[in-house]
């Protein structure tokens, strides 16, 4: 699968783009904020249905515009074409659109077209809190497993209404344990399968990661993914009970999946404290090459490969090894932002493979 045409309306800095691309490298280059990334960012929200950098989708309509919309035609493994659509009114909901039909749900469509991205945001995974770590291992999992995604969501709405449950037990000074049990049920089915396919998915990743972080670190350093889930200690159930007198005094729940964390180790350490700059950027672009690895193998096509300015802060060996991994034919389409045009002709136009440049050039687009 790729992505043949991009048109952009009023999206962030540009009032009108289109684009024809190759199906395999492609590279915007030009100087720092005029307009790279946004592009990637169009090309994330025809996979996700949202900003890989802003939640806030009335935030992306170009200034003093009423909306914004994005338009991509994919091709698929078979030949058969796909128009995408996302259009965002200001105050109005978040249109998606597959062949002109809308989505009545935008998590029907996760999956449909995957994408992986590497960008030096990324380096928030090791640095900031859980939740960051936990929305990453999601996202990856909701790519190929639609039950999942629809456990996680159903999960979370139980979760808020049990918070709120324990907040009124607080305000109106009274508890009724069986008001509970209806969201603790819920909770326990729904958070314990969320586990088990969190703790299956690590075991059989982790050694695709080892792989990925070896290649491009041209190092034998050991490297680990360690999962940390209550749920480990006991079975989930147990879990609520003990802590019922401690939510109640919190008003909120304290145990479950919505606290799982992922902690990233090199050589028996925590990459957050002990780790280089180059060893951090080397672990995450590791992560998202193992994440397009496995997605491949259990989609059995391509995911489109998303690059943004990842050549900064790696030296000229793990530059070398990076491209070189994404020009074979393991990897299919692949775009590339960059700063130094000369940097991305001198890589590519020695190689025997098709790609396209595109020189970004002015702030505001069109």
């Amino acid at each position: 699968m790729y992505l043949k045409k991009l048109s952009l309306t009023n999206f962030k800095n540009y009032s009108q783009a289109d684009y024809q691309f190759s199906d395999k490298i492609n590279c915007f280059v030009g100087n720092n904020g005029v307009g790279k990334t946004n592009l990637l960012d169009a090309i994330h929200y025809l996979s996700f249905c949202k900003s890989y950098f802003n939640p806030i989708d009335s935030q992306n309509i170009r200034h003093q515009e009423d909306y914004f919309a994005i338009h991509g035609t994919c091709i698929r493994n078979d030949d058969s074409t796909d128009h995408i659509q996302c259009i965002q009114k200001r105050n109005h909901r978040k249109k998606f659109l597959l062949n002109k039909k809308e989505y009545e749900r935008l998590a029907d469509h996760i999956g449909e077209f995957p994408l992986v991205m590497i960008s030096p945001y990324d380096r928030d995974l090791i640095n900031e809190g859980s939740e960051i770590r936990r929305k990453y291992i999601d996202s990856v999992i909701s790519q190929f497993d639609k039950f999942y995604l629809d456990d996680l969501i159903n999960y979370h709405k139980a979760l808020f209404q049990r918070n709120a449950l324990l907040k009124a037990f607080s305000e109106k000074h009274y508890y009724a344990s069986s008001e509970l049990e209806i969201w603790d049920e819920l909770m326990i089915r729904l958070g314990t399968d969320i586990y088990e396919k969190r703790k299956a998915f690590l075991e059989r990743f982790i050694p695709i990661f080892r792989h990925y972080f070896s290649f491009i670190s041209c190092a034998d350093e050991p490297v680990d993914i360690r999962y940390l889930s209550q749920l480990s200690e006991g079975g989930f159930s147990a879990l609520l009970a003990d802590a019922v007198s401690r939510d109640r005094s919190a008003q909120f729940s304290t145990v479950g999946i919505h606290k799982d964390d992922l902690e990233f180790m090199i050589s028996g350490y925590p990459v957050k404290r002990f780790g280089s700059q180059g060893q951090q950027k080397s672990f995450v672009i590791a992560l998202k090459l193992a994440q397009f690895d496995y997605i491949k193998g259990i989609k059995g096509y391509k995911p489109v490969l998303l690059l943004d300015d990842v050549f900064d802060k790696l030296d000229d060996l793990r530059v070398q090894q990076l491209i070189s991994l994404v020009s074979e034919n393991n990897f299919g389409q692949v775009f590339i932002t960059d700063t130094s045009e000369e940097r991305i002709r001198k890589i590519f136009d020695s190689m025997a493979i098709d790609h396209k440049i595109f020189k970004i050039s002015t702030i505001n687009q069109g």
